[in-house]
């Protein structure tokens, strides 16, 4: 166990007091990082110059209690290293880039398991806790048409379509993250133990509460925003008008996500919230695994484009460093700006470019594949 003077040397654990600032939410951290381009340096200034760089009042920054937070993410950071769990920061490569687009992400996600949170695909399948035999039939049918498509699906480990998500992930060896409502010191509903356990060899467990957090019913519709806003879809299998499902699939709208849903009979009461999801415009309506799949373009993907592939037209420098990245697979926009160190506005002008002259192909959440 490390003591207090070696962790106040570790960036993790300024990352994790920051998330824990009283008054200071993920909107308000994320602009403080941005500013100080680190959480350490918030915790190391003294209360005036904090005061000078932010505009606060003194009362306000007291009022942080920035001490109480480093105490607590001490805790935190000493249970995680006693349970191998991982702590991703928000400028942490392996933060999901999807949801850093949101601007109400957790600061700080904690992670149990073998996952790839950044992978080309992730879908997020919800659906009502009470499933009822049409929606086993779906999830069943959707699952088996996701096998070999290289995609992380993400669900919330409750009862229900939830769990029947992940136990057929694990089956049929589909990567898979349940997003928690909780600490990772806990698995709830407890009857799904032995499920989370087998989900870390291919993917496993994230939340953004701490240790010791209890699944209290506030903190599922925070959970809901990360289901929604890591994913490139959410697809809600069945629903009532109201519940967790509506507010996910709310947020991934929000988010500007593809939402699907499953249209049922008119007269049954789980299939109320997706058939008003459909005809209020808020989803698109698929009846199968294939059909999703088709709406995604995914079956378009070209997963053995030749090494060299002939072009009709000389491309420029920059042209050239987009396509040689694009060789090895489909990818998102926020991938080819790292990879090739291009701004956003000029790798826009240059896809379109080659967009139009056939030489790359636009796929759905904002990837692109060769032509």
């Amino acid at each position: 166990m490390q003591n207090y003077k070696k962790l106040k040397n570790s960036e993790i654990l300024y990352d994790i007091a920051l998330g824990q600032l009283h008054g200071i939410g993920p909107v308000r951290a994320s602009q403080l990082l941005s500013k100080f381009g680190n959480a350490k340096t918030i915790f190391e200034m003294s209360p005036k110059s904090l005061s000078k760089e932010t505009g606060w009042a003194d009362k306000t920054i007291r009022h942080l209690k920035r001490d109480e937070a480093l105490k607590t993410a001490e805790k935190q950071v000493q249970f995680n290293e006693q349970h191998t769990i991982q702590t991703i920061g928000y400028q942490d490569v392996d933060y999901p880039r999807r949801l850093k687009q949101c601007q109400d992400a957790p600061i700080v996600l904690f992670s149990k398991g073998n996952m790839n949170l950044n992978t080309v695909k992730i879908i997020s399948v919800v659906g009502t806790r009470n499933i009822t035999p049409y929606g086993i039939k779906i999830v069943s049918e959707l699952i088996e048409n996701l096998v070999g498509m290289d995609v992380l699906v993400v669900s919330g480990l409750a009862y229900g379509v939830d769990v029947l998500v992940h136990q057929l992930c694990v089956e049929k060896g589909i990567p898979t993250v349940g997003v928690l409502g909780h600490g990772l010191d806990r698995i709830y509903p407890y009857e799904h133990k032995q499920l989370a356990i087998n989900m870390q060899e291919n993917g496993g467990l994230l939340t953004e509460f701490f240790a010791g957090t209890k699944p209290d019913k506030e903190n599922f519709p925070m959970r809901n925003r990360i289901v929604a806003g890591m994913a490139d879809a959410t697809i809600v299998v069945e629903s009532k008008s109201k519940g967790g499902s509506i507010i996910t699939a709310e947020l991934a709208n929000d988010y500007n996500r593809d939402v699907f849903a499953y249209p049922g009979d008119i007269d049954r009461v789980y299939s109320s919230g997706c058939n008003e999801l459909i005809a209020n415009n808020k989803a698109q309506l698929i009846v199968s695994g294939k059909d999703f799949i088709r709406q995604m373009n995914w079956h378009l993907e070209k997963t053995d484009t030749p090494p060299q592939m002939l072009i009709s037209y000389e491309l420029s420098k920059e042209e050239k460093l987009i396509v040689d990245q694009l060789r090895e697979g489909p990818l998102h926009t926020d991938v080819i700006c790292i990879r090739t160190q291009l701004n956003p506005s000029q790798l826009n002008v240059l896809l379109f470019n080659l967009e139009l002259n056939g030489v790359v192909q636009q796929l759905p959440g904002k990837r692109y594949q060769m032509g």
